[in-house]
């Protein structure tokens, strides 16, 4: 259980939550475990096998507190809202800003900030891990290149000329992913991004965990009352989830690079769990599948501090906080929308 920016998040599994005058009680096994005024309590996010009691949805739905109920690995399932949600309106402020191009351009800005900083952070985390050589040079100017294109990142640039230098930047990072390869270089060769279908080893891997992530972002989208599908810095497409693909320019390199990453070079993975189709590219045997979808859950489980609450907490709550900070600004209780940027 953790309680941030006045949302109570419930990941224990066989939890019952009820009411007892103005508070929640949470109860595990018939024996009560905490107690908290619901007073100071926004949102209520449910994990996994969660019970609540109707008195206490009932009075949740009266005070405007919202509740979620996701799958215990984050996936949205559904939500309770009383009669007068403030989703309306923050969906309908999200949609204005959205369509304004200044207000669009501030909140893409602030994401390719996010993404192009934990670029860099994965980048400085290669070159540290192993010993100098070309590719620890390589990697190190493609750092440099980044970090000095983070700084003259400002508003007075048009969102085309953001989504041009994200873009850029992008290519470069990917440009010297092989060099953060140190093992097993024949078996994992990264020649460049490929899509639909993945060219590679590497790249089914990459595909496969972004997938994965995009319905973790979906997810974390709705749980705080956003519209997934109208975002700010990818255009509307039917059927795209273009917030979710802005929040998670960045949680790439942090969820999904860096597990790839330490999937092969600790030789978690082994090249024959990857079968070939001939004009459908590389994909991977249930095994392997296995195997990763099994990391990605316990990276997510790992501890980071947040940047910008300065709390400790599990690295797959974060795509929660950010939608809900995200939500703030909209509401106009912040100035900006602070990225998250990994140290």
């Amino acid at each position: 259980m953790k309680h941030h920016l006045n949302t109570l998040f419930i990941f224990t599994q066989g939890a019952y939550l009820r009411k007892e005058s103005e508070t929640v009680v949470v109860r595990v096994d018939k024996e009560s475990k905490t107690r908290l005024p619901l007073l100071n309590i926004g949102s209520i996010a449910c994990f996994g096998r969660v019970g609540i009691s109707p008195q206490l949805m009932g009075f949740c739905g009266q005070k405007g507190i919202a509740i979620t109920f996701m799958t215990e690995h984050g996936r949205f399932l559904a939500a309770v809202n009383g009669f007068t949600p403030g989703n309306v309106l923050l969906r309908r402020e999200q949609y204005r800003r959205a369509d304004d191009l200044d207000s669009a351009k501030l909140i893409a800005l602030a994401c390719i900030i996010g993404k192009l900083a934990n670029y860099r952070t994965v980048l400085r985390r290669g070159v540290r891990d192993q010993p100098a050589s070309d590719a620890t040079q390589r990697l190190t100017r493609t750092a440099n290149r980044i970090d000095m294109a983070i700084r003259t990142l400002n508003d007075s640039l048009s969102l085309d000329q953001l989504r041009g230098m994200e873009g850029e930047f992008s290519a470069e990072y990917f440009g010297v992913f092989n060099d953060l390869i140190t093992t097993s270089k024949g078996q994992f060769v990264f020649s460049g991004r490929t899509r639909r279908p993945p060219k590679d080893r590497v790249n089914a891997m990459l595909s496969f965990l972004y997938s994965m992530l995009t319905n973790d972002l979906r997810s974390a989208c709705e749980a705080a009352g956003l519209d997934a599908a109208v975002g700010f810095l990818h255009r509307d497409r039917p059927g795209r989830p273009s917030l979710a693909l802005d929040l998670m320019e960045e949680f790439r390199a942090v969820m999904v690079d860096r597990l790839v990453l330490s999937l092969i070079n600790r030789g978690q993975v082994k090249s024959n769990g990857f079968v070939e189709e001939p004009g459908n590219g590389i994909r991977m045997n249930e095994a392997t599948r296995k195997t990763i979808v099994a990391a990605y859950q316990k990276r997510k489980q790992e501890t980071v501090t947040h940047p910008f609450l300065n709390e400790k907490m599990t690295l797959g709550l974060v795509p929660h906080i950010q939608g809900r900070l995200l939500a703030r600004h909209l509401r106009g209780d912040s100035d900006a929308y602070p990225p998250f940027a990994w140290k």
